[in-house]
């Protein structure tokens, strides 16, 4: 008796998730997610800072989408992340996700995570800007330029062809440089604006979106003009103010956040100044929803007027899972990728 899995490089991954709209699919698990079918296990998180001065970490997300009438789908993504990556010239995060087997538990597939996990975050953005973002936006500013930046334009001509101007801004400015010239090549069409401060590209465009990896916040609310949306996708950019002050503010899954002090949001829920229905006893304000709430139509859907709106994501292993499998489907169809032998 032997076994193996199916190994999926990055270039396999992209070639596959060509044939489908990675948009579609983490709008399907949400939806499923929101009608009770996902199940999150508790994420494991292993921190340490490495010879650099640099912030490591690892994360086992493991997630399940069960019932609702449509086939079940189990695995999970193993991401590590080191902030002095980029300075070595490497992406910060990377992984490996995999899928199990239904009836063996086995792993079906072992595939490149970074790529996927970019792409179901940026692809949940694109989701959340469709339902809850301003009217007849056509700028939007990207406050870090890395590979999370990259994914957002890659999906962005897709999902919203009417947009014109990309604004960015950078703390290396060759990162800014490095992707206006990349966009400029792949997407000559689309303007873009490098600017000299975080507050000058927050200013200049009514969907900002930050994908830095700083690990202190920046950004107040001040900064905010009204109409403005927020996909708040990196991990501590906002001030808490920017948060407590929302028109608006929507998660992706309100037991997720509450359980993770290490970002903003859920340090605020952990003091009660945000909680999950109704305002807490220091004066705060309570959470408007999750997205997949609002694509069921549980809760109300609300746009940018007179103030701002956060959709502050920390990241389902449900929409991983559940991209990955999409993906496989169109590896097996294709006869994709190679067998690694496990024994």
């Amino acid at each position: 008796m032997s076994e193996d899995v199916l190994f999926l490089d990055r270039t396999a991954v992209r070639e596959c998730a060509a044939a489908i709209d990675v948009c579609q699919v983490v709008t399907d698990a949400l939806v499923r997610h929101a009608r009770g079918a996902g199940t999150l296990p508790a994420e494991g998180h292993l921190p340490w800072t490495n010879d650099r001065g640099g912030s490591c970490r690892s994360l086992a997300m493991l997630g399940a989408l069960e019932g609702d009438g449509a086939p079940p789908v189990r695995g999970m993504k193993l991401i590590n992340a080191a902030t002095s990556n980029p300075a070595l010239g490497r992406e910060r995060a990377a992984g490996v996700s995999l899928l199990f087997d239904h009836d063996t538990a086995r792993p079906l597939v072992l595939a490149e995570a970074g790529w996927l996990s970019a792409a179901r975050t940026a692809a949940y953005t694109m989701v959340s800007l469709r339902h809850l973002g301003p009217p007849g936006w056509q700028e939007l500013t990207l406050i870090g330029c890395g590979t999370l930046a990259r994914m957002h334009l890659e999906l962005l001509g897709a999902a919203f062809p009417r947009v014109r101007t990309v604004h960015m801004y950078d703390v290396d400015p060759r990162r800014a440089g490095a992707l206006a010239h990349w966009n400029a090549q792949q997407r000559p069409e689309l303007r873009t604006l490098v600017h000299a401060t975080a507050r000058e590209a927050v200013r200049a465009s009514p969907v900002v979106v930050t994908a830095t990896t700083t690990g202190e916040g920046y950004l107040p609310a001040a900064w905010l003009c009204p109409g403005v949306f927020v996909a708040h996708v990196s991990l501590a950019d906002l001030l808490p103010d920017a948060l407590l002050t929302a028109q608006a503010l929507y998660v992706d899954d309100i037991g997720l956040v509450r359980d993770n002090p290490r970002r903003v949001l859920g340090a605020l829920m952990r003091e009660g100044r945000i909680t999950a229905r109704e305002p807490g006893p220091a004066g705060g304000r309570a959470l408007d929803g999750t997205l997949g709430q609002v694509l069921t139509g549980e809760v109300a859907a609300k746009r940018p007027g007179a103030g701002h709106v956060v959709s502050n994501p920390f990241g389902m292993a449900v929409l991983d899972v559940a991209l990955l499998a999409a993906v496989h489907e169109v590896a097996v169809r294709r006869a994709s990728g190679r067998r690694l032998r496990l024994y």
